[in-house]
């Protein structure tokens, strides 16, 4: 679908990357893998026609549509949500506006018989189906549906977008990029902004709806559920993997075993050669053996080997005297805005030593309550008391713009830094991708994932018992994820992480605190046993609300209500035991399934809408003197009554299908 071929480009004559060629084919979901400062924004910006490469071609289809998700935009403030996410359907607005004009302008002439009228007609008729067959009728559905998955309520459809925070607004622009469907989707790091049940939403839209994907991202699990191919970009080059992200990093690993032989076994030719050099240089019967020598040196083509950082590496935190036993209790508290409650009745007590994850949509007071505990919002109600002791440790989201803008990276940590790990702070930048000249930039000039990354490793080296840190993960690249994780995992105090990164929480909090509807539940366990409970939950929501989308259809064609509801007018319910006891990817399965045999019923039922409609306009025009000599509008009449019965032979069978899977499953 999209070619690259020969792609090269420089900076500072300097090459990012040179000859890469690779497809991008239908339907593929590729990661775009690579250390920072490899290019892979730069990557997706020419894939994108933003930016035109030092050499190489692009080659995009006439026909073929795409959509960019950069990492920071420019957003208009002067509509509503709503009206900002119909932006995706104006060439819908363009052709019912052009429908309409037809329309009127059949009204209004009278030159029934005239070969340009019966054109007029024909051109009409085809562009009203071709409405229909693209949803012209059901787009708002399909908007809500959408903005509802990503986390907006239908109250906030008609906020204007200013209201919004810089996340909410990327969620927007993300919304209308969906709709659009564009034939290739490019996504630079879509999940920062994101909570997890959200990420869970694009996930199954990216593999079940969107056409091809490519997306540069720092969320293991994202990726691993998302895509099936990995591109890395590394040392200037790029290495196709047909597998998943975690496959890739398996066969990574074997490559670059392979490239340090290979490496080691050329420097140690190249060293025998340079011996040689030296040692026969002056003698002039060897000179000929000499220039063969040189000649054979200068046409090695060197082997680069991509740097790795210190696997041994290890930081921890700096542990101060010891806590309470009880560092936080909340009792009855409670914290609103005028009339909107952001929670009550919280009552919570962490432990010493607990490590938990604080989850939920945002806006549902996660980092509320985070202020609550660090004295920065202090008109709440209720009772929350820091046990004895306990000094506390704050990454907040703007953490990086508190930083000293005229010192050097390097001065930044060597100023909180104390006693043995001072010697190693060179190795403590390296890991968190500030290796070499990096370490002598000034704050003032780095960029914003730059500058939290430098506030992360300060807030490490501050000796403290208590941490809180509010999405620290935002911005870290997985290996800079890897080392901040096993810091935490390894910290004898208390912490609490704010966080949606799935892999991150995995194996690191012991207990989940969940947001949500003005409450705070407990959850003892991992993010995963958190998950699968909230699996379970949400698919006999969804059993629920796919009986009922069966029952109005039932009551839409009461000849095949028996087929969709109870035989004598019973209760309908859902059976539970058998789905408690799934796994977690038995439920998953089980879930997507059920989402596909509904998407199917939903497509059903909105071509039987769209055919019942188009009827409706044709037999309003069969009704007029002039259509009922038309024999071609009773043509086209037939076709479509054929076609609706099509529809629902169609939507008969997908329910006949999802009720025999629902007694297989035991789903009643």
């Amino acid at each position: 679908m999209i070619s690259v071929e020969g792609l090269k480009v420089e900076f500072n004559a300097t090459p990012l990357f040179e000859d890469v060629s690779y497809v991008i084919n239908k339907k593929d979901r590729i990661a775009l893998v690579g250390k920072n400062g490899a290019g892979k924004s730069t990557m997706l910006k020419i894939l994108a026609g933003l930016q035109q490469p030092t050499a190489g071609v692009v080659a995009v289809p006439r026909e073929c549509s795409i959509g960019y998700l950069p990492q920071v935009m420019i957003l208009s403030d002067e509509r509503t949500v709503m009206q900002e996410a119909e932006l995706a359907f104006e060439h819908i607005f363009e052709m019912q506006a052009d429908i309409e004009r037809m329309n009127q302008e059949l009204a209004e002439r009278t030159d029934y018989d005239s070969d340009d009228y019966q054109k007029l007609i024909d051109r009409f008729t085809h562009e009203n189906e071709r409405f229909l067959m693209m949803g012209g009728t059901n787009y708002r559905a399909e908007i809500e549906r959408t903005l509802q998955g990503l986390g907006f309520s239908r109250t906030d459809f008609d906020r204007p977008t200013s209201e919004f925070s810089g996340g909410w607004r990327m969620r927007i622009e993300l919304a209308k990029l969906l709709l659009q469907r564009p034939d290739v989707l490019l996504l630079d790091e879509p999940t920062n902004h994101l909570d997890i049940e959200s990420i869970q939403w694009l996930e199954n839209f990216l593999a079940t709806r969107a056409n091809a994907v490519v997306l540069v991202s720092h969320d293991r699990a994202f990726l691993n559920n998302v895509t099936t191919r990995t591109i890395e970009i590394s040392c200037g080059r790029i290495y196709d993997y047909k597998v998943k992200y975690d496959e890739f990093v398996v066969l990574r690993k074997e490559r670059r075993e392979q490239q340090l032989r290979a490496y080691e076994n050329q420097q140690k030719q190249i060293e025998d050669t340079e011996a040689f050099i030296e040692r026969f240089r002056y003698k002039a019967t060897k000179a000929v053996q000499v220039q063969s020598r040189i000649k054979q040196l200068e046409k090695i083509e060197r082997i680069e080997v991509d740097e790795e950082d210190n696997s041994a590496l290890r930081l921890k935190f700096v542990c101060s005297s010891r806590s309470g036993n009880y560092p936080v209790i909340c009792e009855d508290v409670a914290k609103a805005y005028g009339d909107h409650v952001i929670f009550h009745d919280v009552n919570l007590t962490i432990n010493r030593g607990d490590k938990v994850a604080f989850v939920g949509k945002n806006g549902e007071g996660k980092s509320t309550l985070v202020k609550c505990i660090m004295d920065e919002i202090t008109d709440y109600t209720g009772k929350l008391t820091l046990g004895h002791n306990v000094q506390i440790g704050y990454f907040a989201q703007n953490q990086a713009q508190l930083l000293d803008e005229s010192q050097t990276v390097f001065d930044t940590i060597d100023r909180v830094a104390v006693g043995d790990i001072r010697l190693k702070i060179r190795d403590i930048l390296g890991a968190f991708m500030f290796g070499g000249e990096a370490s002598d930039k000034k704050v003032k000039v780095l960029s914003g994932g730059e500058r939290t990354r430098l506030a992360m490793i300060k807030l490490l080296l501050e000796p403290v018992n208590f941490l809180i840190l509010d999405e620290p993960t935002n911005h870290l690249d997985m290996r800079s994820k890897d080392v901040l994780k096993e810091a935490i995992r390894d910290f004898d105090g208390t912490v609490i992480v704010v966080s949606h990164d799935r892999d991150f929480l995995d194996g690191l909090v012991t207990k989940v605190y969940e947001f949500g509807g003005g409450l705070v539940k407990e959850h003892l366990g991992g993010i995963y046993d958190f998950l699968k409970k909230k699996q379970i939950e949400n698919l006999n929501e969804l059993q629920h609300s796919s009986v009922a989308g069966l029952s109005s259809m039932a009551d839409r064609n009461p000849s095949n209500k028996e087929k969709t509801g109870p035989a004598k007018g019973g209760k309908i319910e859902v059976a539970q035991p058998s789905s408690a006891r799934l796994s977690y990817e038995e439920q998953k399965e089980q879930n997507k399934k059920l989402k596909k045999l509904e998407r199917r019923i939903a497509d059903c039922e909105a071509e039987v809408e769209q055919t019942e409609s188009a009827i409706s306009i044709l037999e309003a025009q069969m009704a007029t003197v002039e259509g009922a000599s038309d024999m071609s509008l009773y043509e086209r009449h037939q076709k479509l009554k054929a076609q609706l019965d099509q529809a629902m032979e169609a939507w008969e069978e997908a329910s006949t299908e999802l009720d025999e899977w629902k007694k297989t499953n035991r789903i009643m």
